[in-house]
């Protein structure tokens, strides 16, 4: 039990990193990061915050998994899928913490964007990092690639570049129909998408690795 709780730990700690660096990006004033997009357009259009936006996308992305193994469900995926709910919530709260305590965070020129933009990056590789690692739930984005990559028979990376894609497009035509404009989808998004990837697998063959998580963690599994 104390090294579940410690596995369960890890992952909560990752998933502060992986908001914290979201927020970051965000504050480069650069853009945002792909799957933050749809929520971010929306926040600025409505009186709903980021964080509870991205609850609501990530209660309609768990609903999507369900569809997708509706004939073939086994308990297993239930009780999968239906973990990643408390867990999205407390996502939405990291978020929204987080736009609160970087409020004042305005980069003063273009280079200091470019520097919190690649900031952003590297603490939002973190949490992915740290978040895969105690392998104990998968949250409502990859989840859902997950399952339709299962579906329709689907490479997974393909399918995550499709659907990171959509999620971008989705996000460009939002914004011109609420607000005649682009808004959140900027040469950071671009720059986020493309780094991230290779940021997160250094972190995770080098930096990050299980034999140096368990040296520094009391915590079996990882």
């Amino acid at each position: 039990m104390k090294n579940l709780v410690g596995r369960y730990l890890l992952f909560v700690t990752g998933l502060y990193f992986l908001a914290a660096g979201i927020v970051l990006i965000l504050r480069s004033s650069l853009g945002t990061t792909p799957i933050s997009s749809v929520n971010y357009v929306l926040s600025l259009n409505s009186a709903l915050t980021l964080g509870t936006w991205t609850f609501v996308i990530n209660m309609l992305l768990i609903a999507g998994q369900f569809w997708f193994i509706r004939d073939r469900m086994t308990r297993r995926d239930t009780v999968e899928i239906l973990l990643q709910m408390p867990f999205s919530l407390l996502f939405g709260l990291f978020i929204d913490f987080n736009m609160v305590l970087t409020q004042h965070l305005l980069p003063p020129n273009y280079a200091a964007a470019i520097v919190l933009l690649l900031a952003g990056c590297i603490v939002q590789s973190i949490g992915v990092v740290l978040e895969i690692k105690p392998r104990v739930v998968m949250m409502s984005a990859e989840g859902f690639v997950n399952y339709a990559s299962r579906r329709y028979n689907t490479d997974f990376g393909k399918f995550k570049v499709a659907f990171d894609i959509s999620l971008v497009t989705v996000a460009t035509l939002l914004s011109l129909l609420l607000a005649r404009r682009i808004e959140g989808v900027r040469e950071g998004t671009l720059i986020a998408a493309c780094s991230t990837g290779y940021i997160v697998s250094f972190l995770n063959r080098r930096i990050l690795t299980r034999a140096t998580l368990r040296r520094v963690l009391p915590i079996k599994g990882i």
